[in-house]
């Protein structure tokens, strides 16, 4: 497709860029350490890390990896947190030493972690005690040579730390009980780390740098491979794209959305990294009140989300007295942007909400609108420099301007390929070196896309993933239940709600027995919000449900 796009740039927006600027993930650490050592990185409950600190903390936990485990170049090493200021140190530590990080979310029930640690093939898992006991369920089943355990307060310096540990743990009791034979104390790795500096191992852009996962059509968790040249090439196409309203040393960015999410991990913890910015990192993005109160307190440039999140801060009566005169750029990703919340965010803070689209596929940006925007337009934005995108028919030709089809997308962004799974790789890029997102789209004669439905069936709840073949396979597991299927149906709330369709093979079983049985094998978000009894589900002739019937009962001839 001709790149009508490059017409719609704003000025100083370049069509290609620099992809050979860093060797690597660490490299760019390097660099932005040289030029930001006296510069506070991130900042956490009220404790500030300096690049200088963020440095060192994170060489003495790659020693540790290296010098104490022996890990060789290209081991996965697991890391289970929400943001706390131990992630950053963990996460360039195990990249400058030439690991794979793979990213788990804290949320995840036995099940979900199981596959994961598995899948990987993890050796080393980093874990906020909080969720230790999900661990030790696991555990026994699986080949992991070292547990690190890490609490709450680790990183907040002695008196304080110890406070906000004896708070979390005896006085609102967070911590359930655990017991990891052989763990060791995050501190404690450290202080062994310190003795064993690493020797910064030759990493390139063809070296992994995260397993990112994700789900797919079959429902089954993949990761995705994501080179360090795949990361280097997302961080300088987006930074280049939003660089014209921001300064390098001076920038203030909010981070609620978890690390271990693939648009806060690249949008703030990477590209804020090279900016030299301040990363205000949110534990717990939930607790609205405090979110806010924190906000107050912070004069902030630079804030990214999902609709859902920026729907609940300006919920909140407190937030319009905050002062927004510093703000310079709202990034809404995830998810849709919501048009009355786009319309209130500007009322409220003077910003246009912009709307950005990625996959974890892609590192993830594809589309970002102009940060030049002066309005809502419906749109996810013009595709990022260096990036080709096709909108193409189910047999895969192209189609023109204003033709509706799947969008796909070619650039440095596009992921190596799914962990282990040579045949679900295939199954999404095609011949010619393009990723099918699955998304149906259109684009207008200025370039911008607009996303017209999900081809896959999977289900969006607050930006989070949830593929309706993981829900169906637990529900379908309870012994009263016969015929099973999730749709995504819209909510308010959450953007997306998962609706459960089913056929009782108990008479007696109920609405709350069955969600029950939902929430020991899926994470909160993914357990089915509303339930309906059927008699009987729509089905081809060859016997597959039909999900789609279920998303449109008009269609389904008065069943």
């Amino acid at each position: 497709m001709e790149k009508i796009w490059l017409k719609s740039y704003p000025p100083g927006i370049p069509a290609d860029v620099d992809l050979h600027e860093f060797q690597s993930v660490g490299d760019l650490f390097d660099q932005s350490v040289g030029r930001f050592r006296d510069k506070v990185a991130f900042q956490n409950l009220g404790r500030e890390l300096t690049y200088g600190e963020l440095d060192r903390l994170s060489a003495r936990f790659a020693g540790y990896l290296q010098g104490v485990l022996c890990l060789p170049k290209g081991a996965r090493i697991a890391l289970m947190m929400p943001n706390v200021l131990q992630y950053p140190v963990a996460l360039f530590g195990a990249l400058r030493a030439g690991y794979v990080v793979v990213n788990c979310n804290p949320l995840y029930t036995p099940r979900e972690l199981e596959h994961q640690l598995r899948d990987s093939g993890a050796t080393v898992v980093l874990i906020l005690e909080n969720f230790a006991r999900t661990l030790q369920e696991v555990l026994p089943r699986l080949t992991i040579s070292q547990v690190i355990v890490t609490a709450l307060g680790d990183l907040l310096g002695f008196a304080k730390g110890a406070l906000v540990n004896f708070v979390v743990r005896r006085v609102k009791k967070m911590v359930p009980d655990w017991s990891l034979a052989g763990a060791i104390d995050f501190r404690r790795a450290l202080s062994q780390g310190e003795s064993r500096p690493f020797v910064p191992p030759e990493v390139g852009h063809c070296d992994p740098a995260f397993l990112q996962y994700t789900g797919g059509t079959t429902g089954v968790a993949k990761g995705a491979i994501l080179t360090h040249g795949n990361i280097i090439a997302n961080l300088q196409q987006a930074h280049a794209w939003i660089r014209p309203c921001l300064e390098e040393g001076r920038e203030t960015v909010v981070t609620a959305l978890p690390l271990y999410h693939i648009f806060s991990l690249t949008a703030n913890c990477l590209i804020f990294l090279k900016l030299g910015a301040r990363n205000l990192l949110i534990t717990n993005a939930r607790d609205i009140p405090a979110f806010v109160k924190e906000l107050s307190r912070t004069r902030f440039t630079a804030i990214t989300g999902v609709n859902t999140l920026f729907n609940a801060l300006l919920a909140h009566p407190d937030f319009v007295k905050i002062d927004f005169s510093s703000l310079r750029l709202s990034l809404g990703g995830g998810m849709a942007v919501q048009q009355a919340v786009a319309e209130r965010w500007r009322a409220v803070t003077g910003r246009v909400l912009v709307e950005a689209y990625g996959l974890t596929e892609t590192s993830p940006a594809v589309c970002i609108n102009p940060t030049t925007l002066e309005s809502f337009n419906h749109s996810i934005g013009l595709p990022i420099p260096s990036t080709d995108v096709s909108i193409r028919d189910d047999s895969g030709v192209e189609l023109p301007v204003g033709g509706v089809g799947e969008l796909c997308v070619r650039g440095p962004q596009v992921m190596a390929g799914y962990w282990g799974r040579p045949e679900e790789t295939a199954k999404v890029m095609t011949a010619d070196g393009y990723l099918r997102t699955g998304d149906v789209a259109m684009m207008d004669a200025l370039g911008f896309v607009r996303l017209v439905d999900r081809k896959k069936d999977m289900i969006l709840v607050s930006g989070f993933n949830v593929y309706p073949n993981e829900v169906e396979e637990v529900a379908a597991s309870h012994p009263g239940v016969m015929e099973v299927a999730a749709i995504g149906v819209p909510d308010e709330h959450s953007g997306e709600a998962v609706k459960l369709f089913v056929v009782r093979k108990d008479p007696g079983l109920t609405v709350e027995a069955l969600l029950a049985h939902c929430r020991t094998g899926l994470t909160a978000y993914k357990v089915p919000k509303i339930v309906e009894f059927r008699d009987e589900l729509p089905k081809t002739n060859v016997g597959k449900i039909l999900r789609r019937a279920l998303r449109s009962p008009a269609k389904m001839g008065g069943d």
